[in-house]
């Protein structure tokens, strides 16, 4: 049968395991638009499969012509149907592709294939969908994760698998580092205890890992150029090796950045020991409540550490003083007798992202906040209090990239635009001032340049939505890409 179809990969590999092969006519890119498979290329072992699989695609279009398509094991050309599968009378062995149920659906949405011939907007287009897409699966494994975690904890009484967690988490901090903005697509509509804690401990990983690389590659520069441009016979006192023409200091190594996500993965860990009751109260809580919330850190965070026997030091910082001060005679954090000089960097950080995403994320009990004044209120309570605090808000500010590539943005002219990099912003305008969709496709607009008119700039009162928010007003080109990837 001549057509084409997009097939799980783990059904492909299935059929190369069984002494199938596969020539796919079309070619294959991952996220970063890096060629993975030459359309023309014969598939006849699995090791090229798992290698697109572990850049994120999860499934790829295969032409069924004389020339491409799949063939069994006996060398019988199989067919591909209509509605993107293989023809029910095909003799293959289909078994299981996806273990968990509850993630399949996450699992088994396409990532699309690049078309080399595009334009570079519909590219770019291309890429941030594809990113979109890796992200949502990768979040979804997380979610389900700290689900097994608690679930585990809740019967064992504290126990739970540390070295799948920590598998778990490597994962997604190979792709979020890998990935400018990738926490930016997190869900953030939930009402349920249950689903804030399991997609809480996801964002805040997310949100810190990525303030943490930023700010250990610039504050490790800043210390480097000090070096250098320091008193060479003081400095030479220390070492007869005077040459400090190359970089000498990193603030955290490669095992250390690993560990601290892991512990920001972990930091509300002890909530599960908290009553649901109180932690899904809409009104104040009482004296007696708020001293049975904070025992998440201190006593019943760092209870599960012990009873895990993990005697990490940067798991135990971050889970018991992630509400420490952040400076001098800071209100509301404990435990107490903690000076906000001994709160180490990383605590700090993993701070600032708990309460970005608590802030940012609904619940029961109230709306989320518009992330742009979040960020402002933020950077107002805590800027000008220390050199290093400040330097830590620059590099949240940064990495929070307040208008994430996909979204749609109010210009202060009332059109709508499509954000293609969130440094700048850089954006695509697709709607006129009365929000009529435009018929011809607009230059980019770069906000950060100083000739852009004003009225082209972000309207930062008005929230940041999804495409699928205002799909009936996108443009034809940006629904083709955008219907693709829908939720």
């Amino acid at each position: 049968m001549v057509g084409s179809s997009r097939l799980s990969i783990d059904d492909l590999i299935q059929i190369v395991s069984n002494g199938g092969c596969i020539k796919t006519g079309i070619d294959v890119y991952n996220a970063k638009g890096t060629l993975l498979l030459d359309r023309d290329y014969l598939v006849e072992t699995t090791k090229i499969l798992n290698v697109i699989k572990d850049n994120g695609v999860n499934s790829i279009t295969v032409n069924s012509s004389e020339n491409s398509g799949i063939w069994d094991k006996d060398g019988k050309h199989i067919g591909l149907d209509a509605g993107g599968g293989l023809d029910s009378d095909d003799s293959i062995n289909r078994s299981k592709v996806n273990e968990d149920k509850v993630k399949q659906e996450a699992l088994q949405e396409p990532a699309l294939s690049f078309d080399p011939s595009a334009g570079e907007i519909e590219k770019k287009l291309y890429k941030i969908e594809e990113i979109k897409k890796t992200a949502k699966v990768k979040y979804a494994e997380a979610k389900e994760n700290v689900k097994k975690v608690l679930s585990d904890i809740r019967e064992t009484g504290g126990k739970f698998d540390y070295t799948e967690v920590e598998n778990n988490v490597s994962d997604l901090v190979s792709f979020l580092t890998e990935t400018d903005n990738a926490f930016s697509f997190l869900t953030k509509e939930l009402f349920s205890y249950d689903d804030y804690l399991y997609n809480h401990s996801v964002n805040v990983c997310a949100i810190g890992t990525a303030i943490l690389n930023r700010f250990n590659k610039h504050f490790s520069n800043l210390i480097n150029d000090f070096l250098r441009a320091g008193n060479q016979k003081a400095l030479a006192s220390f070492s007869r090796e005077n040459d400090l023409t190359t970089d000498c200091f990193t603030l955290f190594q490669k095992d250390d950045l690993s560990d601290i996500s892991l512990g920001f993965f972990l930091h509300d860990i002890g909530k599960v020991m908290v009553s649901d009751t109180i932690l899904n109260k809409q009104g104040k809580l009482t004296y007696k409540e708020f001293e049975e919330v904070k025992k998440h850190s201190f006593e019943y965070g760092t209870f599960i550490l012990e009873e895990n026997k993990l005697k990490n030091s940067y798991l135990k910082n971050i889970i018991k003083y992630h509400h420490g001060p952040l400076f001098e005679y800071e209100e509301r954090c404990y435990p107490e007798g903690v000076e906000f000089n001994a709160i180490p960097i990383y605590v700090k950080i993993c701070k600032l992202a708990d309460i970005f995403d608590a802030m940012t994320s609904k619940r029961c009990y109230k709306e989320a906040f518009n992330q742009i004044n979040v960020v402002t209120d933020l950077f107002r309570t805590y800027a000008q209090k220390n050199r290093l605090l400040q330097l830590i808000l620059h590099s949240f500010v940064k990495s929070i990239g307040i208008y994430p590539p996909g979204s749609i943005v109010y210009l202060k002219s009332g059109q709508l635009a499509y954000v293609l990099h969130s440094e700048g912003p850089i954006l695509l305008p697709f709607t006129d001032s009365a929000q009529i969709t435009l018929k011809k496709q607009p230059d980019p607009i770069d906000t950060a340049r100083r000739d852009t008119n004003k009225i082209y700039q972000v309207d930062a009162s008005r929230s940041v939505k999804t495409p699928t928010d205002v799909y009936d007003l996108l443009p034809s080109y940006l629904q083709k890409v955008i219907s693709k990837t829908a939720d």
